[in-house]
């Protein structure tokens, strides 16, 4: 196979001794909200982890499983019964391909737990839970070590081929490590020797109750980013003692989820942590895992090449694309619908209590219910609008054997994303514009570019449905002064069509006013792109390693001298609507770069004074050089209301449906559903 010759690493099997595995390629655990729906649920991720199993991973790891009600409550194995309902999924994986092996994370939430019993080894509160748990009492550390043990005789009982236990990420094990959420002073606390007691004794009792030929996994923060965090030589000593106990495999997770950190949006260079997995692998006898940002084989074989892994960990990317490592053993790397980091529909879900879906692949966690069937009647379909939601739709529709034309008055097919893909941090918009391109190019679309569509044209070509996905244009708000020269809009700002000054003012602090402001102050190499730049910029020491990696790092953000002011209408917090996984960032980024964010803001009038407005009912003069509008969209009709009502059936999808927020992944989503129904 291709895929052997140019990644000779990633396709190599890799021994346990009492079982092997076919390559080196994971897919790591990630929560589906699945998890919580009965049998249903149970049926859907059978069919979700089949189809990466026939994908060709060699591994998989589910999402998050409690051992107990403590631990998270709504998606727990203890009983015999619920070993039962999981058979359905190792069963869909083993018959998919019986050499894949499927493990089930055993994650005990502590801290963090959506349980009315929370528990962890002292009464402190994290700053991401409402509530403070319940401190340990001896009978009750012992509980759970007993319930970790049942649970992982309970997975073996079901049909996996292992278990993960996860130990970091701000869950139970790892709120015993550091002294921040230990206080013990009994066996359990105190020293890190005790304070690490728990997760050991952990691995050693599931060690037991598991035998020696069933895999055990245990996830260590080998990089936990916070003031005051594990030390270096904490996480080797408890990485060496967790393999002495009876570990097979070291998995290696970087931050708390109340780090103030990132570690896995678009704007964290590819594999960012591998070098810290690489250095820990030197310390042990047992094969490691890395993950984060690992999204294309070639970055995979990078990372096993040069020695920072044994196995390589793409969860999101096998939402994105469930043949990536197919496609790459076949050479068909340019097919792979690369994961952009952008957290929306998987990772902002899960933290919101919604099912997880992916936004460039709909169909992830929804392979019962949104099929790609091949048509029995093909239709001639046109599609006016080659953005998000007219390439869904049009890539989609021609999988299924339709015959599809898509125009767009542009030079190039992308839309929004050619706007985003130049916003630092978000250049993995580049990877969706190659996929797009190529499935073009794949399922022979008539591709028809600087093509200005009209009613006319499109009623005399013989289609059978015209879909029309003309996208938005900005709003431009009724303001007196709108049209003074100061003002400019978004879209030419970004194609750096106009001169932007010195001092500026951005009206609306939306998601495209965040990204305005930041690529206006951007100074020097990205971040997403430059690993040395994403250190400096959120403070971690990867040379030194000091506690947590970034004890006492001070931050350095390249800025240039430009005075930004957000201006946000609603009075709510500046930048509360963004992602709930990734708004953090971007507002402490811009923070870092001393943008004056207001909200509350009514405004006046544009004259050549600057902006005048009320906050707080008080007037407020921005002398400002330069004005920039992120005041909305609206959505491009005309064609459609030319069209509706004729002999022809015509859809309107995307930013042309839905313009008040403009929404890449409702409008993939709404294309994806329409397509596969045509």
């Amino acid at each position: 196979m291709i895929g052997q010759e140019r990644y000779p690493t990633l396709f190599s099997p890799l021994d346990l001794g009492f079982t092997q595995l076919k390559n080196r390629a994971l897919m790591g655990s990630m929560h589906t909200g699945l998890e919580e729906k009965g049998q249903e649920g149970m049926e859907r991720m059978a069919a979700y982890f089949a189809e990466r199993a026939r994908g060709g991973v060699g591994m998989i790891i589910t999402g998050g499983i409690s051992p107990n009600e403590e631990g998270g409550g709504g998606s727990k194995l203890a009983t015999a019964e619920e070993a039962t309902q999981h058979r359905i999924i190792t069963d869909a994986v083993h018959a998919a391909d019986a050499d894949v092996k499927i493990c089930m994370q055993i994650l005990h939430a502590g801290p963090l737990a959506h349980s009315a019993k929370v528990v962890a080894p002292s009464a402190v509160k994290s700053r991401i839970s409402p509530i403070t748990p319940q401190a340990l009492d001896e009978e009750g550390v012992q509980k759970q070590i007993d319930d970790f043990a049942n649970c992982a005789s309970r997975a073996k009982e079901a049909g996996y081929d292992g278990v993960e236990i996860i130990g970091s990420a701000g869950y139970l094990l790892s709120t015993f490590l550091v002294e921040k959420t230990n206080r013990r002073t009994d066996q359990w606390g105190g020293s890190y020797e005790n304070r690490m007691r728990f997760p050991v004794e952990v691995v050693r009792r599931v060690r037991e109750a598991v035998g020696d030929k069933f895999i055990v996994i245990f996830r260590i923060a080998a990089m936990d980013m916070l003031e005051g965090g594990m030390s270096w030589d904490e996480v080797v000593q408890l990485a060496k003692k967790v393999e002495h106990v009876g570990a097979n495999i070291i998995s290696t997770h970087f931050t708390w989820h109340e780090s103030a950190v990132p570690t896995i949006s678009t704007r964290v260079p590819r594999a960012a942590f591998a070098g810290v997995t690489g250095r820990l692998r030197k310390e042990l006898n047992i094969p490691t895992i890395t993950s984060n940002r690992i999204n294309m084989p070639d970055i995979a074989e990078k990372v096993l090449a040069d020695g920072d892994a044994d196995i390589i960990s793409m969860a999101r990317p096998m939402l994105a694309d469930s043949d990536i490592i197919l496609k790459a053993m076949e050479g068909r790397e340019d097919e792979i619908n690369t994961c952009i980091a952008c957290n929306q529909a998987c990772l902002d879900h899960t933290f919101t209590g919604q099912e997880v879906s992916c936004l460039v692949n709909p169909r992830a966690c929804h392979e019962t219910e949104l099929k790609y069937e091949m048509t029995t009647t093909p239709k001639n379909i046109v599609v006016v609008g080659a953005g998000p939601a007219g390439m869904a739709y049009a890539t989609t529709a021609a999988e299924r054997g339709h015959q599809v034309t898509l125009i767009d008055a542009g030079e190039e097919i992308g839309g929004q994303f050619n706007l985003a893909k130049r916003i630092p941090g978000k250049e993995e918009f580049y990877e969706t514009m190659r996929y797009f391109n190529r499935m073009v190019e794949v399922h022979n679309i008539d591709l028809r570019l600087n093509t200005v569509a009209t009613a006319d044209m499109l009623k005399a070509g013989n289609f059978d449905e015209i879909v029309i996905a003309t996208g938005i244009e900005p709003r431009t708000p009724d303001i007196e002064g709108i049209d003074h020269p100061k003002v400019v809009n978004y879209i030419d700002v970004i194609k750096g069509n106009v001169a932007v000054g010195q001092s500026v003012a951005v009206m609306g602090a939306g998601g495209i006013g965040f990204d305005v402001s930041e690529l206006i102050l951007h100074e020097g190499k990205s971040a997403a792109i430059d690993l040395g730049v994403f250190a400096k910029e959120w403070g971690i020491d990867f040379e030194n390693h000091p506690r947590g990696g970034v004890t006492g790092v001070v931050p350095e953000v390249a800025k240039n001298d430009r005075e930004v002011f957000l201006l946000q209408r609603k009075s709510t917090p500046v930048g509360r609507g963004l992602g709930k996984t990734t708004g953090w960032t971007h507002r402490m980024s811009l923070a870092r770069r001393a943008v004056k964010m207001i909200n509350g803001v009514d405004y006046v009038r544009i004259d050549d004074n600057g902006l005048h407005m009320l906050v707080d009912h008080k007037p407020v003069l921005l002398e400002v050089d330069t004005i920039i509008v992120c005041a909305g969209q609206l959505p491009l009709r005309k064609l459609y209301d030319e069209l509706v009502g004729g002999d022809v059936n015509v859809s309107l999808i995307g930013g042309a449906y839905e313009a008040a927020e403009l929404d890449a992944k409702a409008a993939i989503n709404q294309a994806c559903y329409l397509a596969a129904a045509v």
